[in-house]
C-alpha cells in the first residue's frame, strides 16, 4: 500500500510549504522528515527525493535517516500496528518463532503492511519490558509472556474487533 504518482501530485505543495519553513539545513532534516509523515502517514521514496531536492541534500542521505529511525517508515501503516522485540531477552524465550508464524500466518515481512491495510509488523530492538518477554505491542499496548499461538490469538482479536471493542468500552 503505497501512495502512486498522482497521489503524492496531492501533497506535493503541501510537503513544499512544509519546506519553505525551513533554511535548508541539514539539521533540519530529521524535522522535517516528523513533518512530512505527519501529513503523509508514511515517508515514500517519492516524498523522500523531493524533501532531498528542496534541502539540497543527496537522495541517499534523506533514506539513510528515514531507514536509521524507527519513527519514520517508508510504507503506509496498518490500522493494526504490531512491534515485536527481538532484544536479547525477548529472543532467548522464542520471540524469532513467534516472527516468524506471524510472518507466515499473515504474509508480511517486518516493515510491510497486509495487502487489505489491516496489520503492519514491525521488529523492534527492546520494547523496554524484558519483564513480560517474548513481548509485543499492537498500537502501543503491551502484550507479554508470549507464544507463537498467543501472538496470533492476540492479533486476530484486534483483526477481527473483540480488543478494540473491549478497550472503547
Amino acid at each position: 500500500m503505497s501512495l502512486n504518482v498522482e497521489e503524492l501530485r496531492d501533497y506535493e505543495p503541501e510537503l513544499k510549504n512544509i519546506l519553505k519553513e525551513y533554511s535548508g539545513s541539514e539539521y533540519e532534516l530529521i524535522e522535517v522528515l516528523h513533518e512530512a509523515q505527519e501529513l503523509i502517514g508514511y515517508l515514500p521514496k517519492e516524498a523522500q527525493k523531493i524533501i532531498a531536492r528542496q534541502l539540497d541534500l543527496a537522495p541517499g542521505r534523506v533514506s539513510s535517516v528515514v531507514s536509521f529511525y524507527n519513527h519514520f517508515s517508508e510504507y503506509s501503516k496498518g490500522e493494526f500496528q504490531v512491534s515485536l522485540c527481538k532484544g536479547t531477552a525477548c529472543y532467548v524465550k522464542g520471540s524469532q518463532e513467534i516472527i516468524e508464524k506471524i510472518e507466515n500466518k499473515y504474509g508480511i515481512k517486518s516493515g510491510q503492511t497486509t495487502e487489505d491495510g489491516k496489520l503492519s509488523l514491525n521488529i523492534v530492538r527492546c520494547l523496554g519490558a524484558c519483564g513480560l518477554s517474548p513481548v509485543m505491542t499492537v498500537n502501543g499496548k503491551a502484550h507479554g509472556l508470549l507464544n507463537p499461538e498467543k501472538a496470533v490469538k492476540i492479533i486476530d482479536s484486534y483483526l477481527n474487533g473483540k480488543i478494540k471493542e473491549e478497550e472503547n468500552a
